[in-house]
């Protein structure tokens, strides 16, 4: 029991993260989902992305990597580069779809399932290496 707390304990961000990555997932899916039968699926995944976005900066910032500061500067700090790192993901994920549905006319959900699994990898590390970092 108590290698388990141990290993708890030493790979807490990277579990948490998985966590609220894969809520993060979910919501991002669930609208995706919900709305490409109705509009465009590039339309329908960048309001997905959106949506998704908004709940991760909110889970990463207090849950995965305990950035506690609300200090104005850090905050816009964290905010802005987390928005403009997730942009840089949204590129990833917008030709990853595109790859998989418009050339390889791929099933959407198969396609999306993939590419999210690319996204979540990118923005750990982007996350961890610059968002939240821990200030020396």
């Amino acid at each position: 029991m108590q290698t388990l707390i141990t290993l708890y304990h030493k790979y807490e961000s990277v579990i948490s993260y998985l966590f609220f990555g894969g809520l993060t997932t979910l919501i991002n899916i669930a609208v995706f989902i919900w709305l490409s039968p109705h509009i465009n699926y590039q339309i329908a995944n960048v309001i997905a992305w959106f949506l998704s976005v908004l709940f991760a900066f909110i889970t990463n910032k207090l849950w995965v990597f305990k950035s506690k500061s609300m200090a104005l500067g850090t905050f816009l700090w964290e905010m802005g580069s987390f928005f403009f790192f997730r942009i840089a993901s949204l590129g990833v994920d917008a030709l990853i779809l595109w790859i998989g549905i418009s050339l390889l006319n791929g099933n959407n959900l198969v396609v999306k399932l993939i590419d999210q699994i690319v996204v979540v990898i990118l923005n750990y590390f982007f996350s961890k290496w610059f968002i939240f970092r821990k200030q020396q």
